[in-house]
Parts: structure tokens; sequence; C-alpha cells
């Protein structure tokens, strides 16, 4: 009895942790998805009660126009940044475990870097180089008679998007270089036997073999594509194109915050977190059955 009870006893500080901050807020999220807050008076002053609502603040939410636009919006974003981001995540890890690198360490701390600073400061400082007049890009395009306005409607997406590769592209090179190490020298030194040259060599045995980490990294991604809010709520003061709805994370707050309406916010953050669940499953099933091919 003492065996089986000494591992929960170990475990009891993390799961009463994971319990109180994970799965009690997520409880009463999905709770308050159902209720409706009614308040009487003719500004509340009459106090609010809390009723039953089924299914109504989902029915609202897929009928407002906004957030449906915003998961588009982020599922155009993901398609695009992730892709791009995890193809030079990749890259960058090849070719920093090759054998003629040259200080690795140096280079691999050096596009770690952004991924320590905050996103709010890193939106901030990018919004430098995005505002007309305080940029040095845009005044040098414009003496080549280039016409750059990165906080335009059609490009304040991409430029968003810049910011979050340039964030993050250095942590996912990691977790594929960790992989990268992981292969036993075994391999190489086969390979080598056999006569394979560094494309094969990269091909055919390193990037199935990190196979594991590349979806990891896509998963996070794509989870981490739905929660943007950030980087977009702070270039929103300087780029007017982006409305308080612009994400489906800002929709959620200012449902909450703005308007009051935790319901509706609720069940707006039910529908994120479902939808963040679904493509991470489509993911791991394509890789999965790609890796079986």
């Amino acid at each position: 009895m003492k065996k089986k009870l000494t591992p929960w006893m170990f475990l009891t500080p993390f799961l009463a942790l994971f319990v109180l901050t994970m799965v009690v807020p997520i409880v009463i999220t999905i709770g308050y998805s159902f209720q409706r807050v009614e308040r009487r008076g003719l500004l509340g002053e009459l106090g609010a009660q809390a009723t039953f609502a089924g299914l109504d603040n989902y029915v609202e939410t897929f009928r407002d126009a906004n957030f449906v636009a915003s998961i588009g919006r982020m599922l155009l974003f993901g398609v695009v940044q992730v892709t791009v981001m995890i193809v030079a995540a990749v890259l960058l890890a090849m070719l920093l475990e090759s054998a003629s690198a040259r200080w690795p360490w140096l280079f691999r701390a050096a596009y770690f870097l952004p991924y320590g600073i905050p996103g709010v400061i890193a939106t901030i400082l990018w919004s430098f180089l995005y505002v007309p007049g305080l940029s040095p890009i845009i005044d040098v395009a414009s003496w080549v008679g280039l016409d750059v306005d990165p906080l335009a409607p059609g490009m304040v997406l991409w430029s968003i998007a810049n910011i979050v590769t340039w964030t993050y592209t250095g942590y996912n090179m990691l977790i594929i270089i960790a992989q990268l190490k992981a292969i036993p020298g075994d391999v190489y030194e086969a390979a080598k036997i056999d006569g394979a040259n560094a494309w094969r060599v990269m091909t055919q045995i390193q990037l199935p073999l990190i196979r594991p980490a590349v979806l990891l990294t896509v998963v996070f991604s794509i989870i981490g594509t739905l929660q943007l809010f950030a980087e977009p709520l702070v270039l929103s003061r300087v780029a007017p194109s982006i409305d308080p709805q612009y994400t489906p994370n800002m929709s959620a707050y200012t449902y909450a915050f703005v308007y009051n309406d935790i319901g509706m916010a609720s069940a707006q953050a039910v529908v994120i977190a479902v939808t963040a669940f679904v493509l991470s499953v489509v993911a791991l099933a394509v890789t999965s059955r790609g890796g079986s091919r």
C-alpha cells in the first residue's frame, strides 16, 4: 500500500495546481457559455440575474460575422505563416547541425534571442519599422520609387505574420535541433559507408527522423495561431484597420471586458478551443499517414 501511495504523494502538488489553474477554469467557462446575464431596469440599476440560455450563445457566435471572419482570417494566417516558419526553422536547424557549420552555438543563441523578447515589446519595436515617417525601411523604399505601407488593410495581417515568424522561428529551430542531436551516429556512419552524399543524408535520414519534432512544432503553431492576441492588440494603436474583433481571442476579450457579455465570450472561447483541437487532430492524422507511407 505504501508503494502505491508514494507516487501519488509526489504528484499531488502538481495535480492540485493543474486542477485549480486548468480544469476548474475550463469547467467554469463551459458553464458560463450556457448562461445569459439579464439586467433589470433601464440601466441595469435593479440588478442582474444569470439565466440558462441553452445553445443561444453558440448560435449567436456563429451568426457574428466579425467572429466568423476572424476565424477565417486566422486560418489563412496559419496556412501561410506556419508553413513559412516551420520551413525556415527546419532549414536553420539543418544548416547549424551540418558538419561545415562554424560557431553554431553563436548562431543558435542569435536565432533564439527574439523568443526571449515579450510579444508586446517585439510588436512595439516592429511598429517603429511599420509607421510611415518613422520607419527607415519605408523611407528607403520611397527613395527608389516603391510605395510601401505595412499597416494598410491588405498588408497588416502579413505584418503581424512577420512579427510572429521573427519571434518563434528560433524556438521551433531549437526543438528540431534537439531531435537532430538524438539521431545515433551509427546511422550517419552507415550512410557514409553506403556512399550517401549530404543531400541524401538530409532527405532520407534526417528529415524522416525529425518528423516527430516537426509535428510538435506544427501543432504548437496551430494552437498559437488561434490564440493570437498581443501582437494585433498592440499594433491596433497604429493600424486603424485592426478592429476589436480582428482575431478570435480579441473578439472574446471584447465581449468579456468591453460589452460585459461573459456568456458570449465563454462560448467564443469554447469554439476557439474546439477549433484548435480539431485542427491539431487533423495535422496529427495527416502527418501520421504520411509517416506510415
